[in-house]
């Protein structure tokens, strides 16, 4: 954009209020029209409108930003929101509240207006009305993946304080488009949820407090969006020379090889980190990962993130579903299914084809072994699928059956259920240098191919081409196809990208050694019967039957491995032992001469089953040579020998030619050498084209060999898997009986306590107290208890009736006790104790929280001070009841007529 056309666009926006530092951003940066510009959605709960203020209030007041801003925050419905007029006290820009179809420009915010969802869609904002909730509004996560699409590399979001965990799905999304993905530090934020559900992720750029995050931020696009740095910007040879040494230095310190991958997501990848390190050139770029381990780390992170989510294009995985896993789970024929997932992520895709396998045997009530392979290169990744634990904002993803069904829900997560964990075994592995697995009904490889250049792709499809069963099915992502291998994969569903496999691979892989030779098919394997060289009665009875067949000079009988049975007649001209370790191997007894014939026509025989002839062979034995036609012929009878194969020697003995026909000259000599060489010339052939054959078996053998190797391997993965899974349990399990034994041990404390307290009640109130259980057995006595009857510590647990008791003209104590039990009537008494000493004695049931009767409590409080009293106030008032007596006889005395006077 021209300097004029950015004063121009300043001016009218201007007029409609704009303020000078939204002006000056559009005159100098000059992406308002063209829509280049970053925007930063900023997400928070309801809870993070300090965080809002903070981050605002050090954003500078008159410096163009060249970024638009949109806060989205969590709100409740009914919610009125007063955060346009808190954040217009700290900035120069307008702050609008959003309107349907508003378009977004720099160095402006944009406000959500309550209980509304907000999408991004070319350069505008769009308002919708919130759907069904099912209990969970994740407003944020929705406006990051909209605006991650529409701004892909310009995009930044920035995560503040909130519970739960909206937010960190759709910060994922950003990060695999390319942007930038700031967090709040937990240390600052009053509800830490939100952001610490961001940083667990493990993609976030920054994790700062709100009121340092505007300076980073404005260093970032400065960096990002502003001054480009020229060695990435164009493919300039320094530029490819310095990604080299990246590459160099990720596989020096991760295994893996990234040179294989597009060269411009590479570029785009390193630019952001460079911009993040605040890093000017490429070079000093080089210098700093060389140096620094965690940024070599940080950027094999950085160039494996991939967008992932639980039933992604939920069309897609009704096309897996109609025309792969319902056809196979009901055909009868098929006996189990394997499905591989290469490029895993987290886990999701995996686990959702699990839960559509589940779901399908569900409904067809039959049950069929599902193995699920997912793999990855990144082991952080691996990790956390193989935990199986996900953020609650999955439930935009997964249906409310889906949840309840395969899901354990926990505080702000849900965990995948253990029958759906065991159907997928996760591991490490590079689909660019590691074996595949084989014999798979289905690899579903979504967005992993988009980031490979075509080279890597030419090695990648015809591997999954051969990993794949015969009408076995391949699923890629939308941008990605089959591209050349189309006579290889026959499109069952263009638009979702499924594939069948058909035909024969016609290209060999570039690289890797992974993949078996595209060799033709070799021949029959050599699968005979053995013959026990332990047993060699029973090996010369064959042989002897063989022999009767014919007349045969010298030959011996061996298996299909070349190992001698049994030897008839004088062999020796053609059959000696080697030198070294014994041993009975035809083939290195055989003397020269005839060992590739032999080999020759031993491999013939037993492939076409036919006797194989040679004729005119020259031996070399002791010095001597001696002409011998060979003969190999399988034996058929009888059954037992079907197999066994008979290598017959004929001995030949030239006869002179007559003097009429024998040839003469040179030219006689020059004909029989001819013949010679043209003999020997056939023999080599079919010694090489035997050689061949070999080598074409053992091929096949290696390869079998190794789907073998494969096989076990994935037994080991899934052992490996079920052990890690028992060990989580373990630990679970572990963790829960710390929980328990903290517990009891609080229990403990507690009852401890109690205890202390009631033994410090009762001694308090100096109460003689006795409990009894229902047999009248002594539980339990205090102290003052003493007084009553002779108590000591042994006397506990035995019955009351035994103890010798102080009290003095009382002998029912164990009687009175046993009514009270029969009546539940409570019994008061007045007794005295050989001292002297008067008690009030209470006889009442003991009873439980639960108010069952558990024995009887006795109680004795002394009252020998109220009963002296008692007796005082008894003495006196005879007295003065004696003394009105006295009065009132001498009254009666003085006074005769008994009148007043």
């Amino acid at each position: 954009m021209t300097a004029g056309r950015g004063k121009g666009k300043a001016k009218g926006s201007k007029a409609a209020g704009v303020s000078a530092a939204s002006e000056a951003s559009e005159a100098q940066g000059g992406a308002g029209d063209a829509g280049n510009f970053p925007v930063v959605g900023i997400g928070a709960s309801a809870g993070g409108l300090a965080a809002i203020e903070a981050f605002f209030a050090a954003m500078p007041r008159d410096k163009a930003i060249g970024a638009a801003f949109v806060v989205v925050q969590h709100l409740s419905p009914d919610h009125k929101s007063i955060l346009i007029d808190l954040v217009k006290r700290y900035t120069s820009m307008p702050v609008l509240l959003v309107e349907d179809g508003i378009k977004v420009q720099p160095d402006r915010i944009y406000v959500i207006p309550p209980n509304r969802d907000m999408a991004l869609l070319n350069g505008k904002l769009q308002l919708l009305e919130p759907g069904a909730t099912r209990g969970l509004r994740l407003p944020i996560d929705f406006f990051f993946r909209s605006l991650a699409q529409d701004r892909k590399e310009r995009a930044i979001c920035i995560v503040l304080s909130g519970t739960g965990t909206d937010g960190s799905l759709g910060l994922k999304v950003v990060k695999g488009e390319g942007g930038m993905a700031m967090a709040q530090a937990l240390d600052s934020a009053a509800y830490d949820g939100m952001p610490r559900s961001a940083i667990l992720t493990g993609v976030v750029d920054y994790v700062l407090p709100p009121e340092k995050m505007p300076e980073q931020l404005l260093a970032y696009v400065g960096r990002a969006f502003r001054s480009r740095p020229e060695e990435l910007a164009s493919p300039l040879p320094a530029a490819t020379d310095f990604l080299q040494k990246i590459f160099l230095l990720l596989r020096a310190q991760t295994t893996h090889d990234f040179s294989l991958y597009k060269r411009n997501t590479v570029q785009r990848r390193v630019e952001r980190r460079m911009a993040v390190a605040q890093i000017e050139r490429i070079e000093d770029y080089v210098h700093y990962l060389r140096d620094t381990p965690l940024e070599l780390d940080t950027l094999f992170r950085e160039l494996l993130i991939g967008v992932t989510s639980f039933f992604r294009d939920p069309q897609a995985f009704e096309s897996l579903r109609d025309h792969v896993i319902g056809p196979h789970l009901s055909d009868a024929s098929r006996e189990s299914m394997r499905v591989w997932v290469p490029g895993c992520s987290t886990g999701e895709e995996a686990y959702s084809i699990a839960i559509q396998i589940r779901e399908h045997t569900g409904q067809q009530k039959r049950s069929m072994p599902v193995h699920i392979f997912a793999t990855d290169i990144d082991t952080v990744s691996i990790e956390r699928a193989r935990a199986g634990v996900y953020p609650d904002s999955i439930a935009a993803d997964v249906s409310t059956e889906r949840l309840d069904r395969f899901f354990t829900k926990d505080e702000s997560s849900y965990r995948i259920h253990k029958d759906i964990r065991d159907m997928v075994v996760f591991a490490k592995q590079d689909v660019l240098k590691d074996p595949p697995f084989s014999k798979l009904d289905l690899i579903t490889c979504r967005n992993l191919l988009i980031y490979l250049d075509a080279q890597a792709q030419k090695m990648v499809l015809p591997m999954f081409h051969y990993a794949l069963n015969r009408n076995g099915h391949l699923l890629l992502g939308n941008s990605e196809t089959v591209g050349e291998f189309s006579e290889i994969f026959a499109a069952v569903d263009k638009k979702w990208k499924l594939y069948r496999q058909e035909g024969v691979a016609s290209l060999r892989p570039q690289r890797g050694n992974y993949l078996p030779p595209l060799a033709p098919a070799a021949p029959a394997r050599w699968n005979h019967p053995r013959l026990d060289s332990a047993q060699p009665i029973a090996a010369r009875d064959l042989a002897e039957q063989a022999l009767l067949e014919g007349y045969i000079p010298s030959s011996v009988l061996i298996n299909s491995e070349l190992q001698v049975l049994y030897i008839h007649g004088r062999t020796g001209k053609y059959l000696e032992p080697a030198s070294g370790d014994a041993s009975l191997n035809l083939l290195t007894m055989a003397r020269e001469g005839i060992r590739m014939e032999l080999a020759a026509a031993v491999r013939t025989a037993v492939v076409q089953k036919v006797p194989v002839r040679y004729e005119g062979l020259k031996v070399k034995s002791n010095g001597n040579t001696s002409i011998v036609n060979l003969i190999v012929q399988p034996v058929t009878k009888p059954e037992a020998a079907r197999g066994l194969l008979m290598v017959i020697f004929e001995d030949v003995t030239p006869a002179p030619l007559p003097d009429a026909e024998a040839p003469s000259g040179p030219k006689s000599d020059q004909d029989l050498r001819l013949a010679t060489l043209e003999r020997e010339l056939r023999s080599k052939e079919e010694y090489v084209q035997a050689t061949i054959e070999e080598l074409q078996t053992s091929n096949e053998e290696l390869r079998s060999t190794n789907e073998e190797a494969q096989s076990a391997n994935e037994e080991l993965q899934s052992a490996n898997e079920e052990l890690e899974t028992s060990r989580e349990e373990l630990q679970s399990l572990n963790e829960e009986l710390l929980t328990v034994n903290n517990e009891l041990q609080t229990k403990i404390e507690q009852l401890s306590q109690a205890s202390d307290d009631m033994n410090n009640l009762l001694s308090g109130t100096n109460i003689g107290t006795i409990f009894v259980d229902r047999q009248m057995n002594i539980k339990r006595f205090t102290a003052a208890a003493t007084q009553i009857s002779n108590f000591i510590t042994t006397d506990l647990g035995r019955p009351l009736g035994d103890i010798v008791s102080q009290l003095v003209g009382y002998d029912r104590l164990v009687e009175d006790t046993r009514a009270v039990l029969d009546t539940l009537i409570p019994k008061v008494l007045e007794v005295q104790v050989r001292g002297g000493q008067w008690y009030q004695m209470k006889i009442q049931p003991y009873r439980t929280l639960q108010n069952v009767i558990e024995g009887a409590v006795l109680t004795f409080v002394e009252i020998t001070r109220e009963k002296e009293l008692l007796e005082s106030l008894r003495a006196a008032t005879r007295r003065n009841r004696e003394l009105l007596e006295s009065l009132r006889g001498e009254r009666g005395t003085g006074n005769p007529e008994g009148g007043d006077g």
